[in-house]
């Protein structure tokens, strides 16, 4: 629930943020400060800040007198996203301790069950947060802040990336989740070169990248 004592622009912020997160407010889809501020019950002004903030973090471009355009990703932008991600993921199985890494199995196993439920229902929303729960349990593993930190930082552009994968997850499911199974048998074994690269075959078929890291 948004917190109707903070700032307008605030909450128009997030309420925007939130939509283009999670694909309600498609790539190439122009925002008018106008609609966007009767739909949010609302002034053009906070709605007019809450643009700007986005534009500052790239999720839109603003066009005077014409609207804000939201941004798709690149393939690049993407790409990188994911390397970072997965430099990250693999150095949290290499540094994990064998008790971390035991201390997650049952977690981590019971979560790939919530994602085949939540693929079987066609519920992809609940999926999206199951899959970033699960790759970030991997960076967990090092029990080390700073790793954790930036790995945060790349969240954004994950969700992003799964939900404009969607419908290429949605038409093979069964190989997804075969692949996350594939990934905890090779983090539990503390295996970190083959954890690398099954991850990077995964996250190229999953994003649709040509390269094997993506």
């Amino acid at each position: 629930m948004k917190d109707r004592r903070a700032p307008a622009a605030d909450r128009a912020h997030a309420n925007l943020r939130e939509q283009i997160l999670h694909g309600r407010i498609a790539p190439g889809a122009m925002l008018s400060e106008n609609e966007l501020a009767a739909a949010l019950s609302m002034s053009r002004t906070p709605v007019r800040a809450a643009l700007a903030r986005l534009q500052d973090e790239g999720w839109v471009t603003i066009y005077p007198q014409r609207g804000a355009l939201v941004r798709e990703l690149t393939d690049r932008e993407v790409r990188e996203s994911a390397d970072a991600r997965h430099a990250l993921e693999s150095a949290g199985v290499l540094r994990a301790a064998p008790e971390r890494r035991q201390a997650l199995a049952t977690d981590l196993a019971a979560n790939v069950d919530q994602q085949e439920r939540s693929l079987r229902d066609e519920d992809f929303a609940t999926f999206t947060t199951l899959a970033m729960r699960f790759h970030r349990a991997f960076v967990e593993m090092a029990d080390n802040a700073v790793m954790l930190g930036i790995y945060e930082r790349l969240q954004d552009h994950q969700q992003v990336s799964i939900v404009r994968s969607s419908a290429r997850i949605m038409a093979d499911p069964a190989r997804i989740l075969a692949e996350h199974r594939t990934l905890l048998a090779d983090a539990l074994r503390g295996d970190w070169t083959t954890f690398a690269t099954h991850l990077g075959d995964h996250q190229a078929r999953s994003h649709g990248l040509e390269t094997g890291r993506a």
